[in-house]
């Protein structure tokens, strides 16, 4: 089995090039004309690799991490040729994603059953698509999922997801338009006991004109649950739309804040060259960004690995 797991590895690398070629060629890009005429790393080459950084959405608190880095590596090694700042660069932005102390974090807790997944976001992130995807790599894997609509204020939420759970082959909880939220949460995590269930996935109303209200209904949600399963939800995945760039970060603000996220996904980093706020997200929220999507088909949306996140961001093409 291990030459059809290199196979299916090798596919996954190609896809995540793929889906971060644009970010990768606006970057080299700038590089190429910030480096021009220079041999060596100096402080008008730093200064340049700086607005790239931020350019590219790592966001100024990251970058001013990375640029002290690398920074004291050249003071140490005395002389760096620019011909070297590719790769120290990849060195130290990965090693900045490996402090992330929940770097690199697997799949789900199997020890836990049903594993229940709360996805918050705001509406067009691609909420949906991803809970479809997941239900898909998770019903591939052999487990058994429950959806569970709880985005009961748009109609079209309540239909994408219907949609999702007939193409992917699960089982879908729902009720009328405009039925509390909560109450579907409830239904739903009944539903997946009963069914002996390995995995639900909550959808929930991606609303943030009141902060307070968003936290009331999110409290709700799981107080509601909690009744049927006392440490659900084990998982808030937060979902991003990477192409928003900065606008991703305040989201990431404004949700953590409202709820405890403890997982991220970024998703749409195949149409944009902003994929560099990945980096900045996962350094500056210290939550796991678990997913990434990088196309449109189902198993485009891939666990995230820092090291190969890096090495395709930054990969000579």
């Amino acid at each position: 089995m291990s030459w059809f797991k290199n196979i299916f590895k090798k596919e996954e690398k190609e896809t995540l090039d793929k889906g971060l070629e644009k970010s990768n060629q606006g970057f080299f890009e700038k590089m190429t004309k910030a480096v021009v005429g220079k041999s060596k790393v100096d402080d008008e080459v730093l200064d340049n690799l700086e607005e790239i950084l931020i350019a590219s959405d790592v966001g100024a608190s990251t970058t001013i991490k990375i640029i002290e880095r690398i920074e004291e590596r050249v003071a140490r090694d005395k002389y760096v040729g620019v011909n070297e700042l590719d790769e120290i660069l990849r060195e130290e932005i990965s090693g900045l994603l490996l402090e992330n102390p929940h770097a690199g974090s697997g799949n789900i807790d199997t020890s836990k059953k049903p594993y229940v997944i709360m996805v918050v976001g705001v509406n067009g992130v691609g909420k949906t698509t991803t809970i479809g995807k997941l239900a898909h790599q998770f019903k591939s894997e052999g487990k058994k999922v429950v959806l569970g609509a709880a985005d009961t204020f748009r109609a079209a939420a309540v239909d994408q997801l219907v949609i999702w759970s007939e193409r992917v082959g699960v089982t879908i909880v729902k009720q009328e338009m405009g039925s509390d939220p909560a109450s579907v949460a409830f239904d739903t995590v009944q539903s997946a006991v009963a069914q002996d269930a390995d995995v639900v996935i909550i959808d929930t109303a991606g609303r943030l004109h009141n902060k307070i209200n968003l936290m009331n209904e999110l409290s709700k949600i799981k107080r509601v649950m909690q009744k049927v399963i006392p440490d659900a939800p084990h998982e808030i995945l937060l979902v991003l739309d990477g192409s928003t760039g900065q606008n991703a970060f305040e989201q990431a603000k404004q949700f953590t804040a409202a709820t405890e996220v403890n997982a991220l996904a970024v998703t749409k980093l195949d149409g944009t060259a902003k994929g560099g706020v990945v980096i900045g997200i996962s350094d500056q929220f210290q939550i796991p960004v678990k997913y990434i999507g990088v196309g449109e088909k189902m198993q485009d949306l891939q666990l995230f690995n820092g090291t190969e996140f890096v090495d395709s961001f930054f990969k000579k093409r």
